[in-house]
Formats: C-alpha cells, sequence, structure tokens
C-alpha cells in the first residue's frame, strides 16, 4: 500500500497545485444539470491525476467526477474528485480540495485530500492512522449533542422540505451548524476535530471517498444516511466524532 498512497499524495498535491496556480482565473464555466457546474480546470486537474495513476498502476480501475467510471470492478479502483467545493472555486472562495480515495475490493483502505490554499495534505491509510502534513490527528471528544459543531448539506434545493426539517431539527439541538460547500473540507475538518459532525444527502462517493479512511483511521465514524455501511457506490452520509453519530442519526431518521 505504501507505493499506492505514496502515488495518491502525489497525484493529489500535483492537481491542488495546479488549481491554486489557476486560482480566480476560470476561464469556462458549463452546467451539468440542476445548478450543478463544471469548469475547465476540473477536468485539467482530473486528467492529471488520472495519467499519474495509470502510469504507475495501468491494472487499476478508477472512478473519477468528470470521466465517470473505467474499469471499476478492478481489485483496486481510486474514486476521484478532482476539485471538491467547485461552486467556490468559481466564485474564488478558498474552499475547496483534491480528493483520492482507495478501494480495495469494495473496502476503502486509503484516502488523500489535499486542500491547496492552506497547503494542508490529510492521508490515511487503513490500520495506519490519519495525518495533516506528517503529524497524527484525532476527531474531537465532544459527547453532549448541546456542544455539537455540525455541518449540513447546502444542496437543500433537492429535497427542500425534507431537508429543511432535518435541519430545523437538528438545530434544536446542536451547538451551531455550518454549510462550507466542500465535503473535503468538511471530513478533514471533522477528522482533526475542528468540526464534530456532518450530514450529507446528495454526496456522491467521489465527494466523500477520499476521506472516509481518513475519518475512520482519526477515530472517528462515517456511514449511509440510514446508517449502514458507507460504501464506493452510496449517496450521502453521516459523519461524526463517533461518540455523536447515534444522536444525530436518531434525530435525522424521520427526514431521510
Amino acid at each position: 500500500m505504501k507505493d499506492i498512497i505514496k502515488v495518491g499524495i502525489e497525484a493529489a498535491t500535483q492537481a491542488g497545485d495546479f488549481l491554486r496556480a489557476n486560482f480566480g482565473k476560470v476561464g469556462s464555466v458549463v452546467s451539468k444539470g440542476d445548478r450543478n457546474l463544471v469548469t475547465n480546470f476540473d477536468k485539467e486537474a482530473e486528467q492529471l491525476i488520472v495519467e499519474r495513476i495509470r502510469r504507475q498502476f495501468p491494472d487499476h480501475g478508477i472512478i473519477a467526477e468528470e470521466s465517470g467510471a473505467q474499469e471499476a470492478s478492478k481489485e483496486f479502483v481510486w474514486v476521484i474528485d478532482p476539485l471538491d467545493g467547485t461552486h467556490n472555486y468559481i466564485r474564488s472562495i478558498g474552499l475547496f480540495g483534491t480528493s483520492i480515495g482507495i478501494v480495495r475490493r469494495g473496502e476503502f483502505v486509503g484516502g488523500v485530500v489535499y486542500m491547496p490554499m492552506d497547503d494542508e495534505l490529510y492521508v490515511g491509510e487503513a490500520g495506519n492512522g490519519a495525518y495533516k502534513n506528517g503529524s497524527r490527528i484525532e476527531v474531537s471528544r465532544r459527547q453532549d449533542i448541546k456542544d455539537c459543531y455540525l455541518s449540513f448539506d447546502s444542496s437543500i434545493r433537492y429535497a427542500a422540505d425534507k431537508m429543511a426539517s432535518a435541519l430545523e431539527a437538528l438545530a434544536k439541538e446542536v451547538f451551531n451548524i455550518r454549510m462550507f460547500g466542500s465535503s473535503a473540507r468538511i471530513l478533514t475538518y471533522i477528522a482533526e476535530g475542528k468540526l464534530d459532525a456532518a450530514v450529507e444527502y446528495y454526496d456522491l462517493p467521489w465527494d466523500f471517498a477520499g476521506a472516509v479512511c481518513i475519518i475512520r483511521e482519526a477515530k472517528g465514524k462515517i456511514a449511509g444516511l440510514k446508517g449502514g455501511p458507507l460504501v464506493h457506490t452510496s449517496t450521502g452520509y453521516i459523519a461524526s466524532n463517533g461518540l455523536l453519530q447515534g444522536e444525530i442519526q436518531r434525530i435525522i431518521a424521520p427526514y431521510v
């Protein structure tokens, strides 16, 4: 796994450096559907990542946000979001990152998230801990929901009634709520204890895959919206320091 993680780090940092160098210079923006946008830099950053992986591991599969699935039934599959937080990037808001998850036989075994504007590199490998810029990180130890800092899905438009009801229910229980518009940022903040929990209804595998091992190795928990196992084909998640997982699950259960 060391060689695989090394390539993941190299690919994420190369793409992140490219995005930072072009921050504020977005050339073209194309709509992919309901207020879901993609830039020319999403595609170029993804190409950098895919090319590096293909050079080193031509027999691995890839699932990438912009180019889709390629040989996704292989033993090893890389799940890539070249620019998580595209809408922030378009508006020159520096909350965005590059996320790369590594899946082996359906299990998350490694992940890399690079936040280029802060030069923060997060790495997690199953059984080997979670790290930020080489230093070990862990989730918060808050146990009382009333002390919880929680991030909520910013895409409320997709199911406004249901999600607004969940948001209201959570708002009555937690200390405060934030919306960041980037799972890369949200999940790494949970992994290092700056946030305590997050609820995302419509995040797709490439949004969260890079951070799954980071969260788990930081002693946190991430699972499906109904509490089931999170896999690389899931949509949505609840993530937390682990201590708050059950309570948050209970609060949103009527609205899932």
